[in-house]
């Protein structure tokens, strides 16, 4: 599942937030670990990349997998910062395989960067391809060919989601790693050395409701953490308001409106709560599909198909606002 980036906020709580980050920065960077070390959880992952690039010439080509803020780019730069040091920006080359996921982005950008040209200061050339599992086939092929061909002077690092979507002949090419979602435990501690260094007061069920709306995703967490502190403490109350979560109540009304045929008026309401109010695409489709079971609607299962089908539709890139409003027209339909 292509990861959702940090969550879209209420409209007002984005400005108060705006306004901290221009004077503080972002948290999420602020505080991202520059060493292996320093990563939340993933144990032994991180024993094993410390005895990986112990020796950085052995090094194999690295596949990181696993759901999105769980470590997985903040590994792969740290091991570039580690290996590389003081060179890490000029030989480390970083890109989005989700922006370009053609053949074009392989061909102009990867291996334009990974051909050879004197590095007696670093060990190799390093290449971070986050968002791997999003490229073509087309693409991917190429880029097998480039890792084969640049071996011995170049090292890649995939990330994806979905290890499934890459192709075999890169994954057995690879030393594959499988990041877990990160504990509660643990994500409540690292919000509460946040809180104290910020000196942002803090109680347990504010940093509990931070965690459970963020899913086990550390880099959505704290940029919640950052949001609700705009506007004050980080209690249970300010953080809902933050995240959008006191207008979920609303996506019921939408089913009620759509079932009953008034589909300008559900989709009226739907895009206020997206673009109004922040609520993603996912968490509206989400709550929708909890509306559903609570209503228990005698054609429950349809409905519930309807909502799979538009998921998978907005998942593999097809335009969410078309996608939502063609949903709540197919709901209209359903007691006619």
């Amino acid at each position: 599942m292509r990861s959702i980036d940090p969550i879209n906020f209420d409209l007002l709580v984005g400005r108060r937030l705006w306004r901290s980050m221009s004077s503080t920065g972002m948290w999420v960077e602020k505080y991202r670990p520059t060493k292996l070390s320093e990563i939340v959880n993933q144990t032994e992952i991180i024993g094993s990349l410390e005895a990986l690039i112990a020796h950085p010439a052995d090094m194999p080509h690295l596949l990181f997998s696993g759901s999105a803020g769980v470590g997985k780019t903040t590994a792969a730069m740290c091991i570039s910062k580690q290996i590389l040091g003081e060179n890490a920006k000029d030989y480390t080359l970083e890109l989005n395989a989700s922006d370009e996921r053609g053949i074009g982005m392989v061909r102009e950008k990867v291996k334009k960067f990974s051909r050879f040209a004197g590095m007696s200061d670093a060990p190799f050339k390093l290449i971070i391809l986050d968002e791997a599992d999003e490229m073509t086939n087309d693409a991917q092929t190429a880029l097998r060919r480039i890792i084969e061909d640049t071996a011995q002077y170049c090292r890649f690092i995939l990330i994806a989601n979905n290890i499934s979507k890459i192709i075999e002949p890169i994954q057995s090419r690879c030393a594959a790693f499988k990041f877990t979602s990160i504990p509660e435990e643990d994500v409540i501690s690292r919000l509460g050395e946040i809180s104290k260094k910020e000196k942002i007061k803090s109680d347990k069920k504010g940093l509990k409701a931070v965690y459970e709306y963020s899913e086990g995703d550390l880099r959505h967490a704290i940029n919640l953490l950052q949001a609700t502190a705009s506007i004050g403490d980080i209690t249970e109350e300010h953080v809902k308001s933050s995240a959008g979560l006191t207008k979920t109540s609303d996506v019921d009304g939408v089913l009620a409106m759509a079932l009953a045929g008034k589909i300008i008026e559900a989709r009226e309401k739907m895009i206020e709560l997206i673009k109004v109010y922040g609520m993603s695409e996912s968490d509206f489709l989400k709550y929708l599909n909890a509306a559903v079971f609570k209503s228990k609607h005698e054609r429950l299962s349809e409905i519930l198909e309807f909502i799979a089908k538009y998921d998978y539709r907005i998942l593999v890139g097809a335009n969410p606002e078309i996608q939502l409003s063609a949903l709540l027209a197919e709901l209209g339909n359903v007691e006619k």
